[in-house]
């Protein structure tokens, strides 16, 4: 029996339907990921599903006694307290409750008549809500989740944080928990880590993500949100891309037969009288229809059309570092680090966050002055730097506005185009363009600033988190752009499938300090990362047989 079924969902901001007639029925043990472009309207349906957002029409059937519960997207700023206690207010009075209780027990003195009185008090209260079962409930999950109860909620790192607001969600034990792009802004080993632990997760999950490793292994249900339309594909990703390119072929030479018989029409009633006639009036109202139709077809949304100029030619050798130290307050972010880079090299660096990957590009490129070591910058370099945290954009100013301080005009290689026309490219619309970047979503402030970024002739691009709220068909477009750059990238990301397809060579902080090159993409370095530590604890076991056989 469905948990939840959205029956003739109708959903619309003053223009044509965001959603328009949309059905879904959520079953048990499922794992359903919403995906879809930009806008589209994934965390609209997500908040409909969840009962925070109403429809304008259509119905929401929830079966009884199902609970729902939502993983936020950004951890809200004024969370404050213990693990346990951001845990334990996922359970709103009965979770106040277990928290008095528990820094009540937790206090090592002062244990007076004032403080036995307030302990019995909150027992009663919670044994008359059967408060020690979601007790019982709080201590297995901040178990699981490897979390220390006592730690201080704002000291922890960005990737605890998100796991603690999982352990708040988890401990309503929901039948259908919500997740609205989970991976944004954690590094590899945490999104690995939430991977494992949804795959043995026995509730269902509903999810948007843009990460395609995480969607590879996660979803046994992919729902396509396409021009107001929800269409649901059974099986993992890869089937939906095969299916799903199928049904556009079959779209296309039917709108194509489609326009043709209308074509036809036209002219035929272009002829005149014989049109008018008795015997054709079944024929006129058809093609009336047919009119009203073609009107109502809503076109696949178009695909941004990434461009940039390259610029001059770097020297074949680009930057050459040696032996580079680098610390700040005591902790040694780079140790004896080495490399040459080359024209045409693309480079990922790969590692966790506050990890130092910032930091070492910025040693690379000259712009840091390293503790120890040299660092040789090659010659006609032009550098195109991404800002993972956007601050090339003025928010107050409009898109237009941003891209080459309000110019009407803009070349890219050679070329002069408008700024409207540009924009259109990267899918801004001529109103959107003169928008207030504030306005902005996460993936049109990444694709205005991508726009802003090629605009500059570049033979070395610099990306520092390039993919985060960028929908799937853009990175893929993106991917195809660099890979056809014959220019050099250096790619900060913690999108697997994106190192995997575009970078030569990855540099892996491997802990204190030390970074390491290996060769190929995210999966080929850590492969070798592995045979490599598996080799150095070989030889480190020799190492002590022999001691111990010389002693």
């Amino acid at each position: 029996m469905a948990l939840l079924r959205l029956q003739n969902i109708q959903l619309s901001y003053g223009g044509p339907a965001l959603l328009d007639d949309i059905n879904l029925s959520i079953e048990p043990n499922e794992r359903i990921c919403l995906i879809g472009r930009n806008g589209a309207g994934k965390s609209s349906l997500l908040k409909i599903i969840s009962g925070k957002h109403k429809a304008d029409s259509g119905e929401r059937v929830l079966e009884q006694s199902t609970v729902i519960t939502q993983l936020e997207q950004e951890v809200p700023q004024d969370l404050s307290g213990s693990v346990y206690d951001v845990v334990a207010d996922g359970l709103a009075e009965v979770g106040e409750l277990l928290s008095q209780f528990h820094h009540l027990s937790n206090q090592t003195d002062n244990h007076d008549e004032v403080w036995m009185s307030k302990l019995e008090s909150i027992q009663q209260k919670l044994e008359a809500c059967n408060g020690w079962e979601f007790s019982q409930n709080i201590d297995n999950i901040i178990s699981k989740l490897t979390l220390d109860p006592s730690a201080e909620f704002s000291r922890l790192s960005g990737g605890v944080k998100r796991r603690v607001l999982l352990a708040r969600a988890l401990v309503q034990d929901p039948d259908i928990l919500l997740l609205d792009e989970p991976t944004n802004h954690l590094d590899i080993s945490v999104i690995q880590w939430m991977e494992e632990f949804f795959l043995s997760y026995k509730a269902t999950l509903v999810f948007i993500t843009h990460d395609r490793s995480f969607l590879r292994r996660l979803a046994t249900r992919i729902v396509e949100i396409d021009r107001g339309n929800a269409t649901s594909w059974p099986g993992d990703y890869d089937n939906f891309l095969r299916r799903k390119q199928e049904q556009l072929e079959a779209e296309n030479a039917e709108n194509a037969r489609f326009a043709k018989k209308l074509a036809q029409e036209e002219v035929w009633i272009r002829q005149g009288i014989k049109a008018r006639r008795t015997r054709n009036e079944g024929r006129v109202r058809a093609l009336k229809a047919m009119r009203q139709e073609h009107a109502e077809i809503r076109k696949q949304q178009g695909k941004a059309k990434l461009q940039m100029d390259s610029g001059g030619k770097s020297g074949k050798k680009v930057v050459e570092a040696k032996h580079l130290d680098f610390s700040i307050e005591g902790k040694q972010l780079v140790t004896d680090f080495s490399i040459l880079v080359q024209r045409g090299d693309r480079i990922g660096l790969v590692g966790p966050n506050g990890v130092g990957k910032t930091t070492l590009l910025r040693l690379m490129l000259g712009k840091l002055e390293p503790t120890n070591g040299t660092v040789e910058l090659g010659t006609n370099l032009e550098v195109a730097y991404f800002d993972q945290l956007r601050d090339q954009l003025d928010e107050e100013r409009s898109v237009k506005d941003n891209l080459d301080r309000g110019a009407d005009n803009i070349t890219i290689n050679g070329k002069s185009k408008h700024v409207i026309s540009y924009l259109q490219d990267f899918l801004f619309t001529p109103q959107r363009a003169n928008s207030p970047v504030n306005s902005l979503s996460g993936g049109e402030r990444n694709r205005l600033l991508l726009a802003k970024l090629f605009i500059k002739p570049a033979n070395i691009l610099v990306l520092d988190e390039p993919t985060n709220d960028l929908d799937v068909e853009t990175l893929e477009l993106l991917e195809d752009l660099l890979m056809n750059y014959d220019g050099t990238v250096l790619l900060v990301s913690h999108d697997r499938t994106f190192i995997n397809n575009l970078v030569t060579s990855c540099l892996v902080f491997e802990g204190n300090g030390v970074v390491r090159e290996y060769i190929g993409g995210y999966d080929d370095c850590m492969e070798q990362q592995a045979e490599r530590q598996a080799l150095e604890e070989k030889q480190k076991k020799k190492g002590l047989l022999s001691f111990f056989k010389k002693s």
